[in-house]
């Protein structure tokens, strides 16, 4: 993995909140939002909020809002309605909330994606923005995808002290177009 970690600068755990979005999913068979919250916290993170919520464009929108206008959340992780079939919505919400996206995330992970399980990675509408200085990343709903997710890609980009450059470090410059006017 390119980059590397520089120890001279300290940690700073970020405040995460997690979403599970499943019709048939339920806190004791939620296997992807618990190895997400594993990782998190086994980070050094912050899980302030984890919620699960039916396939619905507005229902994961309105969570998506309540936790962006929470100044207690700085990152939300959502996992699963990101394929293809007429349930998947997440991207969609996704799309009502966001002010900035971040496609490169999308790209990177199905490339990564790619490596594991070839073209079916086509499947996956992974993505992520920024709305109102709140990171939000939507990984599909499987354990291996959300694995995947958070061990290649947030696990370095989440954390300030990975260099060249992270995701964490410009959460203080993610509002600055609206102190501008």
């Amino acid at each position: 993995m390119p980059g590397r970690i520089d120890e001279t600068i300290p940690f700073r755990p970020l405040k995460i909140a997690l979403l599970t979005v499943s019709d048939s999913r339920d806190a004791a068979t939620d296997r992807s939002g618990d190895l997400l919250a594993e990782r998190i916290r086994a980070a050094g993170h912050e899980l302030v909020d984890r919620a699960i919520v039916k396939d619905d464009v507005e229902l994961i929108a309105a969570r998506f809002r309540a936790w962006v206008e929470d100044p207690g959340v700085e990152v939300i992780i959502s996992t699963g309605g990101t394929g293809v079939t007429g349930r998947d919505v997440t991207p969609e919400a996704l799309e009502r909330v966001v002010e900035k996206r971040i496609p490169g995330f999308g790209e990177l992970f199905r490339m990564l994606s790619y490596a594991k399980i070839g073209t079916s990675c086509l499947q996956s509408r992974a993505d992520a923005g920024v709305a109102k200085g709140t990171y939000i990343f939507c990984l599909p709903g499987s354990p291996g995808a959300c694995r995947d997710g958070w061990d290649e890609i947030l696990a370095f980009q989440l954390d300030i002290r990975h260099r060249p450059c992270n995701f964490a470090e410009l959460i203080p410059r993610l509002r600055e177009h609206e102190r501008a006017g």
